[in-house]
């Protein structure tokens, strides 16, 4: 061993910068694995040490209903300390800013909430204030600031003027990124009746908040009493509860950006194995000496497999301080988009999990090359031949291509949580890899096959330089390809995403939404919008009901019945079904026929069902379906179902009735129209919101603005992580050149010598850079493309978008930093003096 160590300390004196260099490559994964990884213990340590200030209490009962008599009691016996919240969507007028309206969440509380937690305002105050009852509001900083307003000014909510006693900076339960599609107002709960806001058919949920004895079992509470729960149709959240919900979120962002990190790690790896390759190939008669002096094959394996793990050793410890420090960069990325205050430390399990990824993925890359050692004869010192690479006939090396798969399949499992996911993973990354390389092969093999002979000279000696022996196109387009589609990928489902909410609002589709519209108001709200010149173009009455049977089983016997799969929320939520004619341009019946008419007076009524509901209820053509419609018991039976196309703004329900039957049950209705520009959807929703105080508005501008600002936060934080692959692809370039940087001399000075000048040979390498960037961007686009292409048809269920700038912009970046890589590892080739080379082949 003492010799082994020696000569591997020695052998590596002349290239240790090299080998230096080439371990850079799976620094950056590293890094990211230990960052995120750190970073998930930083946060899960968070949400266990602030659970009870997620939920802002012991236990919080909701219901979509006003809490009835009987259910009262029921709360009232548990015991402790309550609080109560009354939630709704409307819409808020700021008089001091020229009438300005916005949709919010108006919150009206009354009691102490929130129990555990901070309630932040600027002033400090503001929370006193509010539990005093007063008339006054607080809402959200961003509100304040988008509208101009301040503390002290006034806003009107339904027919009542409240005034801003302060800013709202943090409060248990929702998330600023949240808050951000309907920022939230605060008002104290006795003031919310003079509004005039809670109309019939308000889509209200009212809320208890629970504050128990320290050494009260809350959970223990919670599993006696769901059946009683369940029965009163109430839902409920604990602090454990709420930290599973976050905990499951978490454990799905930390598995996919570890995999993005892995991909680094893994791209890395592949440079590694390249670039000892290349070292080992010259090494060969060093081995072939030391073979020649006694040495056997085992030692001068290990002499080299020592070198290599010392790599990788040395990048992995550059990789846990690089990734320490970047996770003191990542909070700042997730700043405002998390529910809890997340403090610093180093996790050293993640450290460790990190290192040992990065020590034994780069081990086994590293492995391969290095098989070719053990083969090596001492004759090769006597004459100039290379040694023949070991084939697949050789079991160690199908026995460590076998490990390298076991390990990213393992790896996959592991962090996905899922042995489905993980070979999903596992196999996605070798589809991508194979098809990389086998594109990087069709086109060293098309160069040499059909470079066509006009070509310019120095055309085709960089074109030629693609399929000549020693050349690192496959190495060169697998890394760039691969981090140019991860990166990629990620801005072509945003667009996706961002273009279907476009899309909804496209041509002459409605893009303004109107709701809780009382009966007696659509009239005089129809002729409000034909003065404005914006005509409703769609409308439809809502009445709300509940289940009460479904295919003669009374609801509350199946959700006490544990072998059933029909969701609990399903069959417990409160119905909005309208009644109509005919079918609206967004529904398509799939299966029966559609009844628009029937009697007031039908012992069985004919619905139409969505085929989402349908599906989740198990229910099919002919079943019937008993509803409580506030009241009144009323049997229906499925005679058609609709595929709808949910995402049009426009009036889409679950479940359609046909005219005659509903028309006389209390009701409220929802319109659609279209605003041709931001000015007048603005004026019109001020016209709306001044004579119909309870009626709210969505802006789909303003929900697609609101989108985009979400999804660029998510965007910033997968896309830092996403750099690194795209990072290390650029290091494993220059690696790939450095390593070709032997022969590159080589052949320039015979080019040289043959009369090549210095600006024809700088042309060459200019045009093969330039070809390789170009490829690896094109390709790396095209695996983008077909992969966003495939979420959009499968997921999203959206049209497949191409947007040809990014592409562009993309193919024109890579091909650059390809070309400055390549110039800055080349420099100084064309000026090597040529005897020096002829003086060493000689």
């Amino acid at each position: 061993m003492s010799f082994i160590l020696k000569m591997a300390w020695r052998d590596s004196r002349a290239a240790r910068r090299r080998l230096a260099l080439f371990s850079l490559s799976i620094v950056l994964g590293i890094a990211a694995l230990v960052a995120i990884g750190s970073f998930t213990d930083n946060l899960r340590r968070a949400i266990d040490t602030q659970a009870k200030a997620l939920l802002g209490a012991d236990l919080a009962v909701d219901s979509r209903t006003a809490i009835a008599d009987e259910a009262r009691a029921f709360l009232d016996g548990l015991g402790g300390e309550q609080a109560h919240e009354v939630t709704f969507a409307s819409m808020v007028v700021f008089p001091d800013s020229g009438g300005q309206t916005r949709l919010i969440s108006l919150r009206a509380v009354e009691g102490a909430y929130p129990f555990y937690g901070e309630f932040l305002t600027a002033p400090e105050n503001a929370p006193e204030e509010l539990r005093s009852g007063g008339a006054v509001a607080v809402l959200e900083e961003t509100l304040l600031a988008q509208y101009g307003a301040k503390v002290g000014d006034s806003v009107k909510l339904g027919q009542k003027r409240f005034r801003i006693a302060g800013a709202l900076k943090k409060i248990p339960g929702d998330s600023p990124a949240v808050a951000m599609l309907s920022p939230r107002v605060y008002i104290p709960r006795a003031q919310l009746d003079g509004t005039g806001l809670l109309g019939p058919g308000a889509l209200v949920r009212y809320k208890t908040y629970f504050k128990f004895a320290p050494e009260f079992d809350t959970e223990q509470l919670v599993r006696d009493l769901r059946g009683r729960f369940r029965e009163l149709r109430l839902g409920f959240d604990t602090v454990e509860e709420r930290k599973r919900d976050l905990g499951r979120a978490l454990r799905n962002v930390d598995a996919f950006l570890s995999m993005v990190g892995f991909v680094a790690l893994f791209l890395g790896a592949i440079g590694v194995g390249g670039a000892v390759h290349v070292y080992i190939r010259q090494k060969i008669a060093t081995v072939a000496v030391l073979r020649c002096l006694g040495a056997s094959g085992r030692q001068t394996f290990a002499v080299y497999l020592v070198q290599g793990l010392a790599l990788g050793l040395f990048g992995a410890l550059l990789g846990v301080a690089g990734g320490i420090a970047v996770q003191l960069v990542l909070p700042v990325f997730v700043k405002g988009m998390l529910p809890v205050d997340v403090e610093f430390f180093i996790s050293w399990p993640a450290v460790l999990r990190g290192l040992i990824a990065g020590l034994a993925v780069c081990g086994l890359f590293t492995l391969l090359p290095l098989l070719a050692v053990r083969q090596v004869s001492p004759l090769v010192a006597l004459r100039a031949a290379f040694v023949e690479q070991a084939g697949w006939r050789d079991p160690w090396r199908v026995a460590v291509y076998a490990l390298i798969g076991a390990a990213v399949t393992g790896f996959a499992i592991v962090q996905t949580h899922s042995v489905t996911r993980g070979l999903g993973f596992a196999a996605a990354l070798l589809v991508s890899i194979g098809v990389l390389a086998l594109l990087a092969k069709g086109i060293a093999w098309g160069a040499r096959r059909f470079l066509p002979k006009g070509l310019p000279y120095v055309w085709r000696q960089g074109v030629a330089n693609l399929h000549r022996p020693n050349n690192r196109t496959v190495l060169l387009l697998v890394s760039l390809g691969l981090g140019t589609f991860l990166l990629l990928a990620l801005v072509l489902t945003r667009e996706t995403v961002v273009a279907q909410v476009r899309g909804t609002a496209g041509g002459e589709r409605p893009n303004l939404l109107f709701f809780d519209i009382q009966d007696d108001q659509i009239g005089p709200l129809n002729e409000t919008l034909a003065k404005e010149n914006v005509p409703v173009r769609a409308q439809a009455p809502i009445v709300t009901m509940r289940l009460r049977a479904l295919k003669g089983r009374a609801v509350e016997e199946i959700l006490k019945d544990q072998g059933s799969d029909i969701p609990g929320w399903r069959l417990r939520r409160e119905y909005r079904s309208t009644f109509r004619g005919e079918l609206s341009d967004t529904e398509k019946v799939t299966a029966g026929s559609f009844d628009g008419h029937a009697a007031a007076d039908a012992a069985v009524i004919p619905i139409s069902i969505a085929e989402e509901l349908a599906r989740e209820m198990h229910l099919s053509l002919g079943d019937e379906i008993e509803w409580d419609v506030q009241g009144v018991p009323m049997l229906t039976k499925v005679t058609s179902v609709r595929l709808v196309d949910w995402q049009r703004m426009s009036p889409n329900f679950f479940v359609v009735f046909p005219e005659g039957p509903l028309e006389a049950a209390p009701k409220f209705f929802v319109a659609a129209a279209r605003a041709a520009t931001p000015e007048e959807s603005a004026r019109v929703q001020r016209a709306v919101v001044t004579q119909f105080p309870n009626v709210s508005a969505i802006d789909l501008a303003l929900l697609l603005q609101t989108l985009e600002g979400i999804f660029s936060k998510v965007e910033l934080v997968v896309q830092f992580i996403a750099l690194f692959t795209v990072a290390t692809g650029i290091i494993v370039l220059a690696g790939a050149v450095m390593t070709g940087r032997f022969q590159r001399i080589r052949e320039t000075v015979l080019l040289r010598t043959l009369g090549a000048s210095q600006s024809q040979i700088s042309k060459i390498q200019l045009i093969e850079y330039s070809v390789l960037g170009a490829l690896a961007a094109l390709t790396g686009g095209g695996l983008a493309f077909g992969a966003s292409a495939l979420l959009a048809i499968f997921v999203f269920e959206a049209p497949v978008v191409l947007p040809a700038g990014y592409l562009a912009v993309t193919v024109a970046g890579v091909t650059v930093v390809t070309l400055i890589t390549g110039w800055i590892a080349n420099r100084g080739i064309a000026t090597h003096p040529p005897l020096a080379v002829l003086r060493e082949e000689a």
